[in-house]
């Protein structure tokens, strides 16, 4: 349960986000919710943290992660992934040690955000991601995505998303799905009693509706990598 003032202040992190792909600033955040220091803003932070519906990443300005929303708010109980800019170089998956505080996670291959493409692949070589974006529990992988019927939850075209593997997902979540057991893609998951839909976040892509028995979650997104 939210008070109003964590309530308003996720909302407006949230919308912020979807309009400018990066949080705002504390001082832009005290301002929205008309405080008069900064230190109300810190308490707000420390209170969304604790109860789960955001992240704070570690030695990154501004650096805040939406991890899910509350009825009420567009996309609740989805998530808007927070870009971390990265070099997406090749590289085995017996390279050299990574960075304080990163990660290596195997580069699975190609996920289609548009119609489904062929299943999974095998994983080819690994590429770096903070620490900070996984969990402590569960394995995780990274896929390159291809297509753009995602493009309006921040999710382009050759991006790298980082999926942590569980077999279900609640409504609003973005999963990879694996469809009749023969096609993977990225959309936004929803239950509508024995059927699934599967969103996309494009209007020039329609929602496609399966039997539950015909989807098979693989795991949720939980970050998203972007090289420029």
């Amino acid at each position: 349960m939210l008070t109003r003032k964590q309530y308003d202040l996720l909302h407006f992190i949230h919308a912020r986000m979807q309009r400018d792909g990066i949080p705002p600033s504390f001082d832009e955040m005290k301002d929205a919710l008309d405080l008069r220091s900064k230190s109300g803003i810190h308490r707000l932070i420390t209170a969304l943290e604790e109860r789960g519906f955001i992240r704070r990443l570690a030695h990154r300005a501004r650096a805040i992660e939406i991890v899910r929303l509350p009825d009420g708010i567009e996309g609740g109980g989805g998530f808007q992934p927070a870009v971390i800019d990265g070099d997406r170089t090749e590289r085995p998956a017996a390279a050299l040690p990574v960075e304080a505080g990163a990660a290596e996670l195997p580069l699975m291959g190609r996920i289609a955000a548009g119609v489904p493409i062929e299943a999974i692949q095998h994983a080819s070589h690994s590429v770096a991601v903070p620490a900070a974006m996984l969990s402590r529990a569960g394995r995780h992988y990274a896929l390159e995505v291809k297509g753009d019927s995602m493009i309006n939850a921040g999710i382009n075209h050759g991006d790298v998303v980082v999926i942590r593997e569980q077999p279900s997902a609640d409504n609003g979540d973005i999963v990879v799905a694996l469809v009749e057991d023969q096609e993977a893609t990225l959309k936004t998951f929803r239950r509508r009693g024995s059927t699934i839909a599967l969103e996309a976040a494009n209007p020039a892509y329609e929602t496609r509706l399966y039997q539950d028995h015909q989807v098979k979650v693989q795991g949720k997104l939980v970050g998203l990598i972007r090289s420029y």
